[in-house]
């Protein structure tokens, strides 16, 4: 049986540990947990990079960041690349997105029939950003993140609830007359719950004083160089433990928001009698760490940071209350999609449809993924450093290479915390040789790196040609920088 509606959310940086159905008790996440009760909740889904551009762009193709060098939030993806959006199409739909897809460059639909509110930032290199006024840098991987953060009013929100109010009156306006068609397929983007860390007071009031503290600190002793120096370096160590709390409170509350906009978005579908006649997917494009580990945002292999909430639901297609334990792949989710409605496969794809195996827990499922986060020293939060990194989870364990440090090994079936590294172990160098083999098969560090700055040569040329001409954006969500404030400051 094909499915015949689609409604996707696709929210950013949302860690799936802070959701009722992934186990967390204290935050409201009735919607979330709706889906999962009712649905296929995927506990081993993992995004194709844990930074947002490459995730995003390799979730819309089906192809790993390696496949069409997408490796940083200012690298452009060819227009001539189809995406599943592409083949939505080709089967007959007019895919629609509202809010955000957060791709840079002139194609600002990517097989896109129709799209509503936009992006927060430019959709060019080279243009500067909306100014988030007392908010400015506390969105990006620094110590302001963590200074500027706790109760307050954010224009993600803002924008968010905007594309919540889009994706409403079009299924009101829309999806009624289409479903009894061909079929409709929506996207709601959202960017919350990416920081700032700063949350409706009301809301981030509920969570002050009882959000815990995070369980796994920093590593005693042998901790990986460069998460030490990423934890020094983006000003972690010095935030201290009340900018920690405030943060982490906030976080709680923005996902709340985010389940409170998804729940709208569903009784918008219910209104118009579509919700059990529509696959729901919800997912976020990477985690974040939100003080695990002494870390916060995302960049790295953790679990916090590189696994990703995954929720499906369809009644009578799809079972109520199951879970799947393997690992796959935002790209396989594209795949997955195309193959629930019948529509074309992406050729050239990586992604391969796992529609069976949600619909069975017991169906084949080969349990094996990558992940890869690389960037030049360019944009100021790298702090100067260049890295080409990658992982591959197959069954029970995960193995990460760095180009500037030791690799790391866990084994997730007896230590889920990824705290006992087995990299060294003489006991696990059959494992690991295994895994080294596979995860640089097609795969070089240095190629890499050489690539990205003939590539930055090309993208200092476009920011440049930006700069000058100021080409106007597509789909940008105007906001006035009053609209950011922190209670108390």
């Amino acid at each position: 049986m094909s499915v015949k509606n689609v409604l996707f959310v696709f929210s950013d940086q949302h860690a799936k540990r802070v959701a009722g159905c992934y186990g967390d008790t204290l935050v409201r996440t009735p919607n979330m947990d709706r889906l999962a009760a009712e649905g296929v909740t995927f506990d081993g889904a993992y995004c194709p990079s844990p930074i947002c551009v490459p995730s995003r762009m390799s979730m819309l193709t089906a192809r790993w960041p390696v496949r069409q060098r997408i490796w940083t939030n200012d690298d452009v993806l060819s227009s001539g690349a189809p995406t599943w959006l592409h083949a939505m199409g080709a089967k007959g739909y007019r895919p629609v997105l509202m809010g955000r897809l957060h791709a840079i460059g002139p194609d600002q639909e990517h097989g896109y029939a129709e799209r509503a509110v936009g992006d927060h930032s430019p959709n060019v290199p080279g243009v500067p950003r909306q100014s988030l006024g007392i908010l400015t840098g506390a969105n990006d991987p620094e110590a302001r993140s963590l200074a500027n953060c706790g109760p307050g009013s954010c224009a993600y929100q803002v924008k968010d609830d905007a594309t919540t109010d889009a994706a409403c009156d079009w299924i009101a306006r829309n999806a009624a007359s289409q479903a009894a068609d061909k079929g409709f397929c929506l996207t709601v983007g959202y960017i919350l719950p990416h920081p700032p860390y700063v949350a409706d007071p009301d809301v981030y009031a509920y969570y002050d004083g009882k959000v815990p503290p995070p369980r796994l600190g920093p590593p005693e002793t042998d901790e990986h160089p460069f998460f030490h120096w990423w934890r020094h370096d983006r000003g972690v160590v010095a935030a201290g433990e009340g900018a920690m709390m405030r943060a982490r409170a906030a976080y709680w509350a923005l996902v709340e928001h985010t389940d409170r906009m998804l729940g709208r978005v569903l009784d918008a579908l219910e209104a118009a009698d579509l919700l059990d006649e529509t696959l729901i997917v919800y997912a976020s494009d990477h985690g974040d760490h939100v003080g695990e580990r002494g870390l916060f945002w995302k960049h790295t292999f953790y679990e916090e940071s590189a696994s990703v909430p995954l929720i499906m639901r369809l009644p009578g297609v799809l079972p109520a209350g199951e879970r799947r334990a393997l690992p796959l792949n935002l790209i396989d989710l594209a795949a997955t999609m195309l193959d629930a409605v019948d529509a074309p496969a992406l050729p050239n794809a990586d992604g391969r449809s796992f529609w069976r195996y949600a619909q069975d827990g017991a169906a084949p499922w080969e349990g094996a993924t990558f992940s890869e986060y690389c960037t030049d020293a360019v944009p100021y939060w790298t702090g100067g450093r260049a890295v080409q990194q990658r992982m591959i989870r197959r069954g029970r364990h995960k193995l990460s290479i760095y180009n500037d440090g030791p690799p790391l090994l866990f084994d997730l079936e007896v230590d889920p915390d990824e705290v006992t590294d087995l990299a060294a172990d003489p006991a696990h160098t059959p494992v690991r040789e295994a895994l080294m083999a596979e995860l640089t098969a097609g795969w070089d560090a240095e190629t890499i790196r050489r690539e990205m700055a003939r590539a930055r040569l090309d993208k200092d040329i476009l920011a440049a040609w930006a700069q000058t001409v100021q080409p106007p954006d597509a789909y940008v969500f105007p906001f006035d920088p009053d609209i950011n404030q922190l209670v108390g400051q």
